[in-house]
């Protein structure tokens, strides 16, 4: 007897939509986000650049007269500028550098197994968690010049009160105080998830080589964490050009003070186009910003390269 062998069914063949479909579903998926992007992201970019070009009042914003790099040149000639700007890199240093230094050093202690570990990470974020608004008015009163905290702890050390407001270093290092306060903990949070990342089996090696603690953080710790300390020395360099909040409501004014002390880029764009109603050159200095933040994230880029290079050399 002769068995015949069953035949396989054959499965049909995708129709032209079908294959049109699996080509082109993935880009369907990500196109609200390239849309969102282009609409509230793209757009406002390339339209700042065109009003960058043009006179544009806030009275008459559908007048517009053709002045070029102008705005550019009128910005470059203006002393305030210049002073915004010197005071945007120093309020920047200021609160950078000792906001990423404490926030390693907290870091470092919730890594260990202490009590109330969790409740001490949870409280971390309640500064970075709190409006900027309450709690930069909670600091204006704190550094006030007559009834204020700060300058009554001076006093009872000795010192003579400063007037926070009103000094150039004075109120730089206060409204630093606010941002160091601010965003510490959120910091701490991160290094504190990117130790919890470094293998185990390091800091075991490194113990049974007879390291310290202090030799484990600065060989251990420290190089694991490079990927991370460059991303927060990125995204707080791009903070620190933005600064805002902050400085307008220590005092109120747009213009950072009597003498623009404490003005940032971001006040001075502010008090351009909507205290003055230039907006053709508060796009200018939107720009200026723009390119400026560029600049600073290459520059650390290029460090964190070189500085690579020279590990991967050794």
């Amino acid at each position: 007897m002769t068995l015949t062998a069953r035949a396989k069914p054959v499965s049909p063949r995708p129709s032209a939509a079908h294959r049109t479909w699996r080509t082109l579903s993935p880009y369907a998926y990500i196109a609200p986000f390239f849309t969102l992007f282009a609409a509230f992201g793209l757009f406002p970019l390339i339209y700042t650049a065109f009003v960058s070009l043009y006179r544009v009042e806030l009275q008459t914003p559908g007048e517009m007269e053709w002045r070029g790099l102008g705005n550019y040149t009128a910005l470059f000639d203006d002393e305030i500028f210049w002073t915004a700007l010197g005071n945007t890199f120093t309020i920047g240093v200021l609160s950078t550098v000792p906001q990423l230094v404490m926030a390693l050093g907290l870091a470092h202690l919730l890594n260990y197994r202490l009590r109330g570990r969790t409740f001490l990470r949870t409280a971390m974020l309640l500064p970075y968690a709190t409006s900027v608004a309450a709690a930069t008015l909670v600091f204006a009163q704190l550094f006030g010049r007559d009834f204020g905290l700060i300058n009554y702890v001076l006093g009872l050390a000795g010192f003579d009160p400063v007037d926070w407001q009103a000094g150039t270093v004075s109120s730089q290092i206060a409204v630093s105080t606010i941002v160091i306060w601010r965003w510490t903990g959120y910091n701490a949070l991160i290094y504190l998830a990117g130790m919890q990342s470094i293998p185990s089996e390091l800091y075991e090696a490194a113990e049974m080589d007879g390291a310290s603690r202090w030799r484990q953080f600065i060989h251990v710790t420290l190089p694991g964490l490079r990927p991370t300390i460059l991303f927060t020395v990125v995204v707080s360099t791009i903070g620190a050009t933005q600064l805002f909040g902050e400085p307008l409501l220590f005092e109120g004014s747009i213009s950072g003070g009597i003498s623009h002390q404490y003005q940032t880029l971001g006040l001075y764009m502010y008090e351009q186009g909507w205290g003055f109603f230039h907006l053709g050159r508060a796009a200018a200095i939107a720009w200026v910003m723009f390119l400026l933040i560029l600049v600073l994230v290459g520059v650390n880029a290029l460090i964190a390269h070189r500085h690579s290079r020279k590990e991967a050399g050794r």
